[in-house]
């Protein structure tokens, strides 16, 4: 007998626009049957005509990095699956904030698995930064042995702080002695990924680099020249501190760089404006050889730099102008944006903010969000005509097709039961403390979103029930590539 059947949804995939109603079946937590009519199960659960979407793959989060891991695992996971995920792809590294270690990954890692195992309410796996020469070395390890085939460079790193302007940042990132973050470094961490691929022929498609793409030299500057000034404040001073032309250049030298080495399968990560999109495009065409991706986060999609909810939206890259939103959207809709994530890192208001609160030079980087991403997407999307198919297409097929995620991504048979229902009709308004996450404020305060997660399932198991948290986690570290 089935165990869980679900009845009365309409079934959203990514490779049809709109939905179509059916029964899903689900037995040994992957999906057994989608059509209509099915019948016999130990579970029935009427959807009542529910949009039934496949679960969110939020390929960008940050577990851990300013509270402790197994505590973030555990309340951030909660919130993401009042958004939908039910697979969490979380960036992780060596150095200050996280684990504040350093070290090679063949020992820091297994303790990131450690912290993490037996805390999580959705799926979940990492990406990890090559930050130092030691790490290029252990990539193939780190495929074969744990399973993590997506690597990160932080552009910036090297001559700009996480927050702003820092002149200490080797300190900062624990690397060895005589060692640099900077383009020398990247170019190795590139050729040492191409290597991997070709070592790995069979999971080279699911080999890839992603890159946080800013400038630290441009942004160092603009940084004195905004503060110099005093003429404006709040996000809108970060954003000019932080240019998108700063943005774009990084692009271009990335690009170069994946060309020089031959580094076929890029990531651009949390494109924020105009020009960083201009700029991706531009390389895609001088390079058609090199398979970039184009991501964009809910923030950056949702939020601008007078409707964010005050300094609390402060992330890098920054929030941008009105124009520089509408910009992304456009990418959206003609299908150059590949996939669309939350960036979600839980920040409490304790770190959040200096003093005085209101200066956004002194506050840190980052927030939650995964807990919007799906509805917040679906809000806007919608309204500017995006199908449904489009959006499932951007929130779970690409990334986990990307990222090695084989079993996960799509409601069909065979696929791990990970799907969510969602409500479209249900209009209501962001409030911080209805999220299950540690962050006591959101920049999204007082938004009005017009779709509604109601139940979340992870391979079959219902972890959000009516909007509320369910049963104990059953999320699983998830092995890449793989089911």
């Amino acid at each position: 007998m089935t165990d869980l059947l679900l009845t009365n949804v309409k079934v959203v995939t990514h490779d049809r626009d709109d939905p179509v109603e059916a029964d899903i079946a689900v037995s040994g937590g992957r999906i057994e049957r989608v059509e209509p009519g099915l019948s016999g199960a130990a579970e029935v659960i009427d959807g009542g005509g529910r949009l039934a979407f496949p679960g969110v793959v939020d390929a960008h989060q940050h577990w851990g990095i300013y509270n402790p891991l197994p505590a973030d695992t555990e309340s951030e996971s909660r919130a993401s699956a009042q958004g939908g995920v039910t697979t969490a792809l979380t960036y992780m590294r060596t150095g200050q904030y996280y684990l504040n270690k350093g070290g090679p990954y063949a020992e820091f890692f297994p303790e990131v698995l450690a912290q993490s195992a037996g805390r999580a309410y959705v799926d979940y796996g990492f990406h990890l930064a090559p930050m130092s020469g030691g790490h290029i070395d252990e990539l193939p390890e780190l495929v074969e042995r744990f399973g993590v085939p997506s690597f990160k460079i932080f552009m910036f790193y090297g001559g700009h702080g996480l927050h702003g302007r820092s002149d200490d940042q080797r300190a900062f990132l624990m690397l060895p002695e005589g060692e640099r973050y900077d383009y020398a470094h990247f170019e190795f961490v590139m050729r040492g990924i191409q290597a991997v691929r070709e070592r790995m022929p069979e999971l080279a498609a699911e080999i890839s680099l992603s890159l946080h793409c800013e400038t630290a030299e441009i942004m160092t500057a603009y940084t004195k020249l905004v503060e110099e000034a005093g003429e404006l404040s709040g996000l809108a001073a970060y954003s000019a501190s932080r240019p998108p032309h700063s943005e774009g250049l990084a692009v271009f030298v990335a690009a170069y760089l994946a060309h020089e080495t031959g580094l076929a399968n890029v990531n651009l990560l949390h494109l924020s404006s105009a020009k960083a999109m201009d700029a991706a495009l531009r390389m895609a065409a001088a390079f058609p050889h090199i398979d970039f991706r184009r991501e964009v986060t809910i923030g950056h999609l949702l939020a601008d730099v007078g409707t964010a909810d005050g300094v609390g939206a402060k992330v890098n890259p920054p929030i941008r102008p009105r124009e520089d939103v509408e910009a992304l959207w456009r990418h959206v809709l003609d299908g150059t944006v590949d996939w669309v994530v939350s960036d979600h890192a839980c920040c409490r208001e304790e770190l959040k903010f200096g003093e005085p609160r209101d200066d956004v030079f002194l506050a840190k980087a980052g927030f939650g969000g995964a807990e919007y991403l799906l509805p917040g997407l679906i809000t806007e999307g919608r309204r500017r005509g995006l199908p449904y198919g489009r959006i499932a297409a951007l929130t779970s097929w690409r990334p986990a097709t990307r990222f090695g995620l084989r079993g996960k991504g799509m409601i069909a048979p065979g696929y791990d039961a990970d799907l969510c229902l969602v409500d479209p009709g249900h209009a209501w308004t962001v409030r911080a403390r209805d999220s299950e996450s540690a962050q006591e404020y959101t920049p999204f305060e007082g938004f009005e979103l017009t779709a509604k997660v109601t139940d979340t399932f992870v391979r079959g198991h219902r972890v959000l029930e009516a909007g509320k948290i369910t049963g104990p986690p059953v999320g699983r570290y998830v092995r890449r590539p793989g089911r």
